[in-house]
């Protein structure tokens, strides 16, 4: 159980991973708090957008969408590698998923298939969404997958995590497809290899 690090903490592990890192507006302050508690947090958890653009990409994570306010995450991931913070508290990405989920996450091993969805994950995920179609053809360039280990091992190393604790939205969801074009177990071997 890990409570919320401070978000000018979070801001300086991003820098201290190497990371080109953007703020934008008052990201702060930019959050979903009213709507329920944020924390403890439990780990990371990773998204495609499925837009197109940069700049449309970080305004919608940023703002939400109709019937979704935002903030949809706390960065947005571009195919540059560019960390984009849209806001800080509890994010409106990971929705209801499957508590045997988060009890794996938690105690750190395998995931079991997701089948329900009851648990809380925007109390208890930091999430970045990254800047893809999800259509399964839109490429994933090398500088945007280093950057999203980078930003999940940050967040692993200040909290003690092991990369167990960084997972895709379609390992908490049912239906969920996100993210599509890489599996999350190379995504895991790579936060594993920057946590050595």
């Amino acid at each position: 159980m890990a409570k919320p690090m401070a978000a000018r903490t979070f801001l300086k592990l991003l820098e201290d991973e190497g990371l080109s890192v953007e703020e934008v507006g008052d990201w702060r302050d930019h959050h979903r708090n009213a709507a329920g508690p944020w924390g403890p947090v439990h780990g990371v958890m990773i998204h495609h957008t499925a837009t197109e653009g940069a700049r449309r990409t970080v305004e919608i994570c940023r703002e939400g969408r109709t019937g979704l306010p935002g903030p949809l995450c706390h960065g947005v991931i571009t195919k540059d590698g560019k960390v984009h913070l849209v806001g800080y508290g509890r994010a409106n990405h990971a929705g209801l998923g499957d508590d045997e989920v988060l009890r794996a996450v938690i105690a750190e091993r395998a995931l079991p298939p997701e089948n329900e969805a009851q648990a809380d994950g925007n109390r208890h995920f930091y999430g970045f969404e990254c800047e893809n179609r999800g259509d399964g053809d839109d490429d994933w360039p090398e500088e945007q997958l280093d950057a999203i280990a980078r930003a999940a091992a940050a967040l692993c190393r200040h909290h003690g995590w092991s990369a167990r604790s960084v997972i895709g939205h379609l390992e908490w969801q049912p239906g969920k497809t996100d993210p599509r074009g890489f599996t999350m177990k190379s995504l895991r071997e790579r936060v594993a290899e920057r946590l050595k």
